[in-house]
């Protein structure tokens, strides 16, 4: 069931969609990149598939429209990754998904938001996924990130492919770098989002199954 939702993180009200199905076993929290917010047609259609995957997710305004139309703050990381942060703690006092273990999916800028949410949570974000991320930009926050992250890059994206190179060794949790063949920035080439679903699902059924003491290693279903 999905529902419209107003965040009160800090002292802002953000507005998102909040999809929990039957017997969720996560949540997936969406970090958006620059210029994007719950509307993504990208994510929104990764968050469908991660719901019938039998996850709940999140996807939300990062910033309020006033402070969208502020460039500064479009590419603020560390007010960013607060809001990221803030959600997440928000999100615990829910009923409807309180208690479930939680991850974090971010694309572009917002895969920096994420790890630096991320390395500020650490008994409460229990994976990341980027994708196509500018996971580099997350800084100093990059060592300090304790949770599974997985770096899904498009192999016909180079200058975004040696960012995460580069960030991959400043991590030192658990880290994987998967390149998606033919896939440029937005994954809009055919079947190139659909890898990026099978990869994301696979890791956080994987890893939010062991924050909760149940480790779930089947494969997800091959996207049609």
């Amino acid at each position: 069931m999905s529902i419209a939702q107003t965040l009160l993180v800090g002292d802002r009200r953000l507005e998102g969609f909040l999809t929990r199905p039957a017997a969720a076993s996560g949540l997936v929290v969406f970090a958006h990149g620059s210029g994007s917010g719950r509307f993504s047609p990208r994510n929104g259609y990764v968050a469908e598939r991660l719901n019938r995957a039998g996850l709940a997710t999140l996807l939300f305004d990062l910033l309020t429209e006033a402070e969208a139309a502020d460039r500064a703050r479009v590419f603020d990381i560390a007010l960013l990754g607060t809001r990221v942060s803030e959600a997440v703690e928000w999100l615990a006092g829910e009923p409807a998904v309180a208690g479930l273990p939680v991850g974090v999916f971010g694309a572009s800028t917002g895969a920096a938001a994420a790890l630096v949410a991320a390395s500020a949570l650490p008994e409460r974000i229990a994976a990341v996924v980027s994708r196509g991320g500018r996971p580099d930009l997350a800084g100093a926050a990059l060592p300090r990130v304790r949770c599974p992250t997985l770096l899904i890059v498009g192999g016909a994206d180079p200058a975004v492919l040696d960012l995460n190179r580069a960030a991959a060794e400043r991590l030192v949790c658990e880290t994987r770098l998967e390149i998606v063949p033919g896939a440029t920035h937005l994954f809009e080439e055919p079947g190139t989002l659909d890898r990026v679903v099978a990869l994301a699902t696979d890791w956080f059924r994987r890893h939010l199954g062991r924050a909760t003491g149940g480790v779930r290693d089947e494969e997800p279903p091959e996207p049609q």
